[in-house]
């Protein structure tokens, strides 16, 4: 753990002017003050104590600010402030040197990561790819090594609940590493779901960093995450909590006892904040096809047990769905078949069906028995492309984690 200090020092730029603490008029003058305090005390070595209640002060104010209205109205300038008081409070962390205060410097950096703005040519970052492998020397390794023989003696929860089988006239046709011309006139111009085989079997998440629950905590077990709780997200008592990888795996995949609801880490850009789990994947090459460059391309997270569920649902872009753990279910409805779906009359939930397809209430909605509909199981090593606004409706039959790639 020793000279951990000189090391994080190096990331600063060599003087706190060059911080970048302008902020427009959004921001009171009375917190920059405060946060311009913390950085000379940060800089000058003085007081650490100090300088780690300024940074708790900063947090305090713009989290207030993050949380309370609706994040699309939250202005960027407040996001910085945020992860600048992440950073002070990491920081100020880092000084200890203790295996606790490294677990707590990277949950700040995670926290500046998940709700701030980028900083400092996204120092945050670099911040935790300085600070992870000084934890994994000591308490992640040792974790790790009980974690085996945890896992060796317990298996993993398979084929929760609905396991359909799949009608030939109803499956979702599929097509072994087709061209880039063949997949865009017969599938991505006339937009006709198909699973593409063969397709990513190159991918290192598959191969010689094959992807396990216990990859994911040795690779990011000490990461915060945010993980979604309850069986859909339509339902009253679903709700959303801030838990490390660790946790997540122990409580809501290892330990699949019924006295927890069901955690899902989803629709979460995971390979944006842990670079070395998106070294395993690539982008499809399928993608080129599309209106927008590489950079454009949103690519999320899917990781949970067997038996989370998306309800019907739709999104405004194109979608290749990735298996990389375990199997999916998935029912497709196109566009045309909207009416027959009954979507949610609210604002918030516009996109998603009022019918709970595995057991769909004919009476308050009798037309959702007559929408024509394809279906599939999707297993690892193959892609599903979605077209755009097509309904869907995905179970995991097993521990799984899949990767979504939407593009225009």
């Amino acid at each position: 753990m020793s000279c951990l200090w000189p090391e994080v020092r190096a990331l600063l730029p060599p003087r706190d002017e060059l911080l970048g603490l302008e902020f427009s008029e959004q921001v009171e003058e009375s917190v920059v003050y405060v946060l311009r305090q913390a950085s000379e005390l940060l800089y000058c070595g003085q007081d650490p104590q100090r300088c780690s209640q300024l940074g708790q002060t900063v947090l305090d104010l713009s989290w207030e600010r993050l949380n309370g209205r609706a994040w699309r109205e939250v202005d960027k300038e407040w996001r910085r402030v945020y992860s600048l008081g992440c950073l002070v409070k990491a920081l100020c962390l880092c000084r200890e040197e203790t295996d606790d205060s490294l677990s707590q410097a990277i949950a700040a950096c995670d926290m500046g990561l998940l709700m701030g703005a980028s900083v400092l040519d996204n120092i945050l970052l670099r911040l935790v790819q300085v600070l992870e492998p000084r934890q994994a020397t000591g308490k992640r390794s040792l974790h790790s090594a009980g974690h085996r023989e945890h896992t060796s003696t317990k298996r993993l929860k398979a084929c929760a609940g609905w396991v359909p089988e799949i009608r030939a006239e109803v499956a979702v046709p599929r097509v072994s590493r087709p061209s880039l011309e063949h997949f865009r006139t017969e599938y991505l111009v006339p937009q006709r779901p198909v699973i593409l085989e063969n397709s990513i079997e190159h991918w290192a998440a598959l191969t010689e960093r094959k992807w396990s629950v216990e990859y994911i905590r040795q690779v990011a077990g000490s990461r915060t995450v945010p993980v979604e709780l309850g069986s859909r997200y339509t339902d009253e008592d679903w709700s959303q909590s801030l838990m490390t990888v660790d946790r997540f795996t122990a409580d809501y995949i290892l330990d699949q006892s019924n006295e927890r609801p069901i955690g899902y880490l989803a629709q979460h850009q995971l390979f944006e904040q842990i670079p070395e789990l998106k070294r395993d994947i690539n982008i499809p090459d399928y993608c080129c096809l599309g209106e927008g460059d590489e950079d454009e391309i949103t690519i999320n997270a899917w990781f949970g047990p067997a038996g989370t569920v998306s309800p019907l649902h739709q999104d405004p872009q194109q979608n290749f769905l990735a298996q990389v753990m375990g199997r999916k279910y998935i029912r497709l409805y196109s566009p045309g078949q909207s009416e027959r779906l009954y979507p949610h009359p609210t604002q918030l939930l516009f996109n998603t069906s009022q019918v709970d397809v595995e057991n769909p209430d004919l009476e308050r909605f009798p037309e959702f028995g007559s929408a024509i509909f394809q279906e599939c199981l999707l297993d690892p090593g193959e892609i599903l492309f979605i077209p755009i606004k097509y309904w869907h409706h995905v179970r995991a039959l097993d521990t799984s984690f899949s990767v979504s790639f939407w593009w225009h």
